[in-house]
């Protein structure tokens, strides 16, 4: 784990739950912040925050989760640089060092020790709109999907599969890219090359595949197992906004608690809901809420109580810890 990351987690006290700076173009995703920066030798840049807002059901929760932007953070940018260095796909990381932000963009509330550890410095890309989404293991949707038709997403499976069974193959499931406050939606293939392009598709359906093997090759001699996870790809934009590429490099963040299903492996036992490093432990603690008539899964949230911020800490910086070792 790195220094900075380190020194960021010991500030577990002050949780950023949203930023001020002196921008252009403030976007508030989900559990992100984005700004435009002043353009560089690469062409047009962003800058992504991971703030300590927590999304659940597609509802942001009022309760932050102090450090979790960090710890995303820090998966995801290990990640992104893993997946380059094995030459598999090229990403927009530039930088993770809020050293490397302007003076003038802190005029407001937040201050340059607030963003440390939880920055990247990107290029800036046209998103392509579809989530890449790869499954290895029936649960989620996809086991509900399985148990009506035998399929996920139209992709016919062997029958009597066990809820979080490892599937033969991993599949590849698109969906749309939802606005916030809305689901995201499983399609077809089909519908998804009338989006994107079919050429584009296939190449990055066979990467999202190849990425995800390998990623889980990995975290599984760390004792997680990735059970699926979704991607985002992007075309690099040049200084007139333009295209300056025609091929998509990988986006956003990449095989974060956030992004996927992470598993411990010694507590594996398919048949049953898993063990999760993610924010599935949040979900099963809302869900309960849901049951019990407490909440109907609409803005806003139940806020959570200590314990469970605690565990869910705890959760995503052990996954951190596992990973990056």
């Amino acid at each position: 784990m790195s220094t900075e990351a380190l020194s960021s987690h010991s500030a577990e006290d002050r949780a950023v739950f949203q930023t001020d700076l002196a921008a252009p173009n403030p976007m508030r995703g989900k559990v992100r912040d984005l700004y435009d920066l002043a353009p560089d030798a690469t062409g047009p840049r962003k800058l992504l925050i991971a703030t300590d807002r927590i999304s659940v059901f597609d509802v942001v929760l009022a309760t932050p989760i102090p450090s979790k932007g960090c710890i995303l953070t820090e998966i995801a940018s290990f990640w992104l640089r893993w997946i380059e260095d094995r030459g598999l796909c090229k990403s927009h990381l530039l930088s993770t060092d809020a050293d490397d932000l302007p003076d003038a963009l802190f005029t407001g509330s937040t201050t340059r020790d607030d963003l440390r550890g939880r920055i990247m410095i990107t290029r800036a890309c046209r998103v392509l709109p579809i989530e890449f989404v790869v499954r290895g293991y029936v649960e989620g949707s996809g086991w509900k999907d399985y148990q009506k038709s035998g399929a996920i997403c139209g992709i016919k499976l062997p029958e009597g599969l066990r809820r979080c069974d490892r599937l033969p193959e991993p599949i590849f499931t698109p969906a749309t890219k939802a606005p916030q406050g809305e689901h995201d939606e499983n399609i077809s293939f089909e519908q998804a090359c009338e989006v994107v392009g079919k050429d584009v598709m296939d190449r990055l359906a066979k990467l999202s595949l190849t990425i995800y093997a390998e990623a889980r090759e990995h975290a599984q001699r760390r004792g997680i197992i990735i059970a699926d996870t979704k991607f985002e790809f992007g075309i690099p934009l040049d200084a007139d906004g333009n295209d300056a590429s025609d091929e998509p490099i990988l986006i956003d963040e990449a095989l974060t608690p956030d992004s996927s299903r992470f598993w411990p492996a010694d507590d594996f036992e398919p048949g049953r809901a898993q063990a999760s490093f993610d924010k599935q432990y949040v979900r099963d603690y809302l869900q309960a809420a849901c049951d019990r008539g407490e909440w109907d899964k609409t803005p806003p949230g139940p806020t959570l109580p200590d314990e469970v911020i605690a565990n869910t800490i705890a959760k995503y910086r052990e996954a951190a810890e596992r990973l990056t070792s």
